[in-house]
């Protein structure tokens, strides 16, 4: 594995806007679609493009986060390059559970992709071996690391992103008292936990006053029962602000906190991830429209799987590579949401402290 780098986005990825429409299905695809893999050439001809599969972990790929982020980044690179859903064009398959990771795997090798995604740190052990089997197939892993010629490794700083939202939440809360769910702990999710607690205790700090932090996981990234279940648990012990970090888990926050703000007696807010989920917060009380998500905090996994998928057609997939992207890049960032002048001014503040490498976000939760 080459040395790890930062990793900017080609112009293509920067241009295209994410906003497509999101797949509802909630089993495996693999069906192929009508179309032709061709693209017109410079000489008024075609010219064949390679093919793309994006293998989902078990949130689904309408999983409203991290999964959805990546098949709407999938479905952009389609449609830049002419190419249709299908065996043909671009395709995915979805993981009911982690079982499913290599049959899936097989699934795309048999179709004949080219370019096989595999979308979250689950995944690693599965690509890692399907990968060194087929040498001649592009591989790539997304928040994780994958040693081999053949796959190119993309991870975030997502510490970065969530010590922003500690700093939001620092500056938001009225019974500072915040809220942090985790899907299943691991390296990836500590970074979020990490981050939003480096955040909050430095937007305490500016702020003279003491903020409570609870702190739990779902052990599942799949499971909108549990998420809503332990937000019930800190809103009601005095939470008003919870951030999630898991998944599908984290409809059950918005489930919750809806809930909530729909009666009138309590005002609490969310804070997505992965993607603006500033829908999930959409409410009306007293027949007024209003919003709950207090912010989202981003992360381009949709960009880095159309630019990894175009610099295959481009044939400088990087494979063997170690991409990472925070917020120098513009891989991770923070919504504007419905912070307050005063908590978007301290999150700017702290972004280019960040950037300019003057602050240092951790890694890891403090023990």
């Amino acid at each position: 594995m080459k040395k790890a780098k930062l990793f900017g986005f080609g112009a293509v990825a920067m241009a295209s806007v994410l906003l497509l429409g999101a797949c509802g299905s909630s089993t495996t695809d693999s069906s192929s679609a009508d179309g032709s893999n061709a693209a017109s050439s410079e000489a008024g001809g075609t010219t064949s493009l390679p093919t793309a599969a994006l293998i989902t972990d078990t949130g689904g790929v309408d999983d409203r986060s991290f999964n959805q982020s990546a098949w709407e980044g999938l479905e952009a690179w389609g449609k830049a390059n002419n190419v249709t859903r299908g065996n043909e064009g671009y395709q995915y398959f979805q993981s009911s559970n982690e079982s499913d990771y290599i049959p899936n795997i097989d699934q795309a090798l048999n179709a004949g992709f080219s370019t096989i995604f595999g979308i979250g740190y689950k995944l690693q052990p599965a690509v890692a071996d399907q990968a060194s089997l087929n040498p001649e197939v592009n591989f790539a892993i997304i928040d994780d690391i994958v040693e081999g010629d053949n796959v190119a490794s993309a991870t975030f700083k997502d510490q970065e992103a969530a010590y922003l939202a500690g700093i939001a939440a620092a500056y938001s809360t009225t019974t500072n008292k915040v809220g942090f769910i985790g899907g299943v702990k691991g390296e990836v999710i500590d970074r979020f936990e990490a981050g939003f607690a480096a955040g909050i205790e430095a937007g305490a700090k500016e702020l003279g006053k003491e903020i409570t932090l609870d702190v739990q996981y779902a052990g599942d990234f799949s499971a909108p029962d549990k998420g809503r279940t332990i937000a019930k648990g800190m809103y009601g012990t005095g939470a008003d602000i919870v951030y999630h970090a898991s998944g599908a888990t984290g409809n059950g926050v918005f489930q919750e906190a809806k809930s909530l703000n729909e009666t009138g007696d309590q005002v609490v807010w969310v804070i997505g991830v992965d993607r603006d989920q500033s829908d999930e917060g959409n409410f009306k009380l007293d027949g007024e429209d209003k919003n709950f998500t207090l912010t989202s905090t981003t992360k381009a996994v949709g960009t880095v799987v159309q630019d990894l998928a175009q610099k295959a057609v481009e044939g400088n997939f990087p494979g063997g590579e170690h991409v990472v992207y925070g917020l120098k890049e513009d891989g991770v960032g923070l919504t504007d949401g419905q912070l307050s002048a005063e908590a978007l001014d301290a999150v700017a503040k702290a972004r280019e402290q960040i950037v300019a490498g003057e602050i240092e976000v951790p890694e890891t939760p403090a023990k």
